[in-house]
Parts: C-alpha cells; structure tokens; sequence
C-alpha cells in the first residue's frame, strides 16, 4: 500500500491561492490514477480532482477553472494548485491512490492524513 503524506494547507483570504502536495513513499506512483478530496465539517467527502497515470484531469463543477491538479511522477508527487479561493473552499483536504473506470475514478485503499486549508472573508 502506498503511503502519503499531504502539505502545504493554512489560512488564506478569499480571492488567495495554496498549492497542496502529496508526496507518495512508493517508488513510483506513475501506475496509480491519483485524486485530491476535501471534506468540510459536517459535510461528506467530496472528489475535488484527479489525475490519471496518463495526466488526463477531471475536476468537480466547483473548482473547475481554480483548481489544477498534476503530477510529478519522477518525484512521487502530486499537486493541487487552487487559485482564486473562496470560503467555501475551506476543509480537510486528502489525496488517495486509486484508479479510473472510464471516465470515473475510485478511490483506491491509500490514504494520507489530510491537510487543512482554511478560507476566510
């Protein structure tokens, strides 16, 4: 099982930008589809992003055209560069090693610890 290890969350204004980073202990992740989640207090988790082993992206309505989601799989590394935040945002942010079924992906089994980004008005 692959480990993560999540960074680059905090506080930010709206209209701010964070870039989060998942940092894979395998080797190399490049067979793995990879995707980044959030969850807000009492809200379920939701997919924001993911990235197939090819770098095809998908991303939820929400974040689509803030959100950029790559890979590097040469370091193990995967990013989600959010620009022009917004309250709404704010929430643990994961990422997860899993697959894609045509155009929907899975969560996979691998999970990091989450990193907490935080948008204020």
């Amino acid at each position: 099982q692959v480990q993560l290890v999540e960074s680059g969350g905090g506080l930010v204004q709206a209209g701010g930008s964070l870039r989060l980073s998942c940092a894979a202990s395998a080797r190399t992740i490049s067979a793995n589809a990879m995707g980044w989640y959030r969850q807000a207090p009492g809200k379920q988790r939701e997919l924001v992003a993911a990235i197939s082993p090819g770098g095809s992206t998908s991303y939820v309505d929400s974040v689509k055209g803030r959100f950029t989601i790559s890979r590097d799989n040469l370091e193990s590394t995967v990013y989600l560069q959010m620009n022009s935040l917004k309250p709404e945002d704010t929430a643990v942010y994961s990422c997860n090693a899993g697959y894609f079924h045509g155009e929907t992906y899975y969560s996979g089994g691998s999970w990091g610890q989450g990193t907490q980004v935080t948008v204020s008005s």
